[in-house]
């Protein structure tokens, strides 16, 4: 009744409305206004938001919330990003740049001219993206920007805040951000039921019921940045950035009924990292069809955990941890006359040194170098346009005595048929390799509790993904809705392996096994019900999941939704969000992500702006997860709430001042990063 309430209020998710290529005014009531355009390329869309949709964002986050982007649910609360339909990553670029929380909490809404959505990536943007999204935006080109953002929860103890600036005179600019966030949670529990199959035959049951838990974290983030462009012809940009978490005395304490016993046992966790990033980029417009571009990264980790659960018996263990890594990219562009060529070049080498200390004794000595280039063309024969691309890479890995050289194929074609003015069909075509996280390639062995095991596997390879995508879509000036069919082929794969040994203890590990297959199939629509007044956007569809390892299948069928409704009234906007969560079926274990809601209001004052958010309404105790392991040796069953997430109440507070005259800021077509320390737990 809560969840129908929560949909009665609200309505779903996705994108702006649609319009030509030439800006149209509408005349309503003897009311003019502007509708968003909506234009669509091979690879996605470009979308110009509205004067209202600007006016009434304070943030990247709020401006991309304000658009509702098919199948991605922006959180302006959290500010975060995610995918909801099991395809992928999502990849935030500002000009190019790929960034993170800081840079979007300091982005001027004010200063977008378009979003470039990309839904279909091209072979060169890496394993594991489904979207891109890149805001350009136009610079100062000599004045100032200052300004704050500050998040705080009403309902608990969670929020963070910032501090920006930029200073621009003539070609040069220099930015200056720093921010701060953390949380202090006691609401968090969860309860499992897990039955064990003996050598014997027989079924053991433990319970394990949180009864108090603590979580907190702190962290900080700076960030020097400097850049000279000379118009777009040259463009060189130096970074450094440094990143401070710390995750002290986290302890959960359970209820523990292991067969006939009953007891509590308690886990603690602490978890510190550093790391500093220096990145270096250069951009050379030769002439006004031919441009190259060359990206460095360099980024060093240090982590140091310590874990300590006493379930059964006592057991602690330490990790110390260095990564160090080095990401270099080029890429030259050719613009002809009938298609545009690009190639490029990608090299990534990482060290990793994890000594494990205590209970899980191990040093983890790991290097893994890949080599990626690639070669993609994209052109338009009327009504036809298309995209041909292929890659190919080399991965080098070393860790203890284990080694292996891989070669990967990385083929990609598209075609679009544009029907007419309105309606279009597309379909794409791509093969890519996908590596396992480099923590399951560890050698290490972890304890989980009294009967469970992870153990890494350093011969894991990567595996192959071929993905099929059919779509047909309809726009007009205020309406945009689509139908897609997607199946992907997961040949191969790492996926869940479990053995039992003599003694009954249960390990857990990943082998490269037979398939995984996905269907999915959904529609969108977004409608502007008063152009720049009020929107109303919706989708939804079916997903379908087949898994087959050596000696298991599951097959998993789910539907999803979501929706809103967004009201431009004046200094006030008004917003409702709902979605259902994120169902899924991977190797033998069945999850579930949250599903969210959200109630908005905003008001903005001159260079300051209010928001008041009330996130999953009339819950007061929030599912946060649901997962069940299928294993025919092994059932778990897992359900995890949040107090905290449910009825949470939070207030936004921005501030911006701007000063100067504005010019459009040349792209940064590349940009990487590096965040994975590669420690198991």
């Amino acid at each position: 009744m809560k969840r129908l309430v929560t949909l009665s209020i609200i309505l779903s998710s996705t994108f702006c409305a649609y319009a030509q290529d030439v800006e149209k005014t509408i005349t309503l009531d003897e009311v003019t206004v502007k509708v968003a355009k909506v234009v669509n390329k091979a690879d996605g869309m470009i979308i110009y938001p509205t004067d209202a949709q600007k006016q009434a964002s304070n943030n990247g986050y709020s401006i991309l919330e304000k658009l509702t982007l098919a199948n991605l649910r922006v959180d302006n609360i959290s500010h975060s990003i995610t995918a909801i339909d099991n395809r992928g990553g999502v990849q935030i670029r500002i000009n190019g740049i790929v960034v993170g929380k800081q840079e979007m909490l300091a982005l001027n809404p004010k200063d977008v001219t378009k979003i470039d959505f990309i839904n279909n990536p091209g072979v060169r943007y890496g394993d594991g993206i489904a979207y891109v999204i890149d805001i350009v935006t136009r610079r100062n080109e000599s004045g100032y920007t200052i300004g704050t953002e500050l998040t705080s929860a009403l309902t608990t103890l969670q929020g963070d805040g910032m501090v920006y600036g930029k200073w621009n005179k003539g070609k040069s600019e220099w930015s200056l951000s720093y921010g701060v966030s953390g949380y202090k949670t006691k609401g968090s529990k969860s309860k499992q039921l897990a039955e064990y199959t003996l050598t014997d035959g027989s079924i053991y049951t433990i319970e394990r019921n949180d009864v108090e838990s603590l979580r907190k974290s702190i962290s900080h983030d700076a960030k020097l940045t400097y850049n000279w462009a000379d118009s777009t012809a040259t463009v060189f940009q130096a970074s450094l950035s440094g990143a401070f978490n710390n995750a002290p005395d986290n302890y959960t304490v359970k209820d523990i009924t292991d067969g006939t016993r009953q007891y509590r046992a308690t886990s603690r966790a602490k978890d510190k990292s550093l790391s500093p990033v220096l990145d270096i980029y250069f951009f050379r417009q030769f002439t006004p069809c031919q441009s190259i571009t060359a990206n460095a990264v360099g980024t060093y980790i240090s982590t140091q955990t310590s874990s300590y659960y006493d379930e059964g018996t006592p057991y602690q263990y330490d990790v110390d941890g260095k990564t160090t890594s080095l990401l270099t990219e080029i890429i030259y562009e050719n613009r002809l006359k009938p298609f545009t060529f690009s190639t490029g070049l990608n090299n990534s080498y990482k060290y990793i040194k994890n000594d494990y200390l205590g209970d899980a004794s191990a040093l983890t000595k790991t290097n893994n170098n890949r080599l990626y280039a690639f070669a993609e063309i994209k052109g338009m024969f009327q009504p036809f346009s298309y995209t041909l691309g292929v890659g190919t890479s080399y991965i080098h890995y070393t860790q203890n005595g284990h080694r292996y050289n891989f070669w990967t194929f990385h083929p990609k074609a598209s075609l679009t048929y544009q029907i007419n003015n309105s309606m279009q069909l597309s379909y794409t075509y791509q093969m890519q390799d996908k590596v396992s996280r480099i923590a399951m390639t560890s050698d290490a062995m972890v304890r989980i509790n009294s009967m469970e095991w992870t153990v890494g596997n350093p011969d894991l390879k990567p595996s192959h993904d071929m993905e099929h995508r059919l779509q047909f879509s309809y726009n007009n000036n205020r309406l945009q809705t689509f139908v897609e069919g997607y199946y992907k082929q997961c040949l191969k794969p790492n996926m869940a392996h479990y053995e039992r040994t003599d003694d009954n203890q249960f390990i857990y590990t990943q082998i490269n096994q037979k398939d995984i297959d996905v269907l999915d199939v959904y529609a969108y629509a977004s409608y502007w019900l008063l152009p720049e007044k009020l929107q109303i956007a919706a989708n939804g569809g079916i997903y379908r999941c087949f898994n087959f390892g050596y000696d298991y299948t599951h097959c998993y069928t789910s539907w999803f939704y979501a929706g809103s409704i967004t009201a431009y009234l004046g200094h006030f906007t008004l917003q409702g969000y709902i979605d259902n969560g994120n169902r899924f079926l991977e190797g033998e274990s069945k999850g579930y992500n949250e599903a969210y809601s959200v109630l908005k209001a905003s008001y903005t004052w001159r260079d300051l702006q209010f928001s008041l958010s009330w996130a999953n309404p009339f819950d007061s105790n929030h599912k946060s997860y649901e997962n069940e392991l299928l294993n025919r040796n092994l059932y778990k069953h897992t359900i995890g709430y949040s107090k905290d997430s449910g009825n949470l109440v939070t207030l936004n507070i921005s501030w911006r001042l701007s000063r100067g005259s504005k010019h459009k800021s040349a792209e940064k077509k590349i940009n990487l990063h590096d965040t994975d320390n590669g420690i198991m737990k």
